[in-house]
């Protein structure tokens, strides 16, 4: 590992209780854009929602392991407003596309005492299906996921049905640029 990497490991390393996972970070709305409305998913009940622990390897593993033609894995946190933004963006999307190979893998960041804001927000969301917790090194979390990713909140990772990330983001997205990022991939077959 040259110094230069070692370096701005330790750095950012030293960083990381400020900025990993607290900084978010978005794509802007414009003023002349006007807000849209989602509807909103049926709420599920909180005590129906698990979160399986996991870390990088394991991550990628369960994208391997789903056999979705293309699966959207979303790093969030229950405290990051962007996230907040951004998620029933993402849960549309989902449901959109679910019949066509897509899915989305929900990665919470959250802290051990955020947990049940977490599981509120999911539930609120309808979302009552798998989700993830982050746990373990985060530079190895940040690495394994995209070694280019700053850590802001939130991150997005696309991956093909072979599992290659062929695509990431950090910030929030619209519906449509997410659905802009998310066709391709589901049209190449991959």
């Amino acid at each position: 590992m040259s110094i230069f990497r070692q370096c701005t490991l330790l750095i950012l390393a030293s960083l990381l209780p400020l900025t990993l996972f607290a900084g978010c970070s978005g794509e802007p709305r414009r003023a002349d854009a006007p807000a849209r409305a989602v509807p909103s998913p049926a709420p599920v009940d909180t005590a129906s929602i698990t979160f399986t622990v996991v870390d990088g390897p394991a991550l990628v593993a369960a994208v391997h392991a789903g056999g979705a033609k293309v699966t959207l894995v979303n790093v969030w946190a229950s405290w990051c407003q962007p996230c907040r933004e951004e998620f029933p963006d993402l849960v549309r999307l989902d449901r959109e596309l679910a019949d066509q190979g897509f899915r989305v893998i929900f990665v919470s960041a959250d802290f051990a005492d955020d947990l049940p804001n977490a599981k509120s927000y999911l539930a609120e969301q309808g979302v009552g299906g798998p989700a993830y917790l982050k746990t373990g090194d985060d530079m190895q979390f940040i690495d394994t996921l995209d070694p280019s990713w700053s850590g802001a909140l939130p991150g997005s990772f696309l991956y093909d049905g072979a599992g290659r990330r062929v695509r990431s983001w950090e910030g929030k997205a619209s519906y449509d640029s997410l659905r802009a990022r998310v066709l391709p991939v589901l049209a190449s077959g991959n």
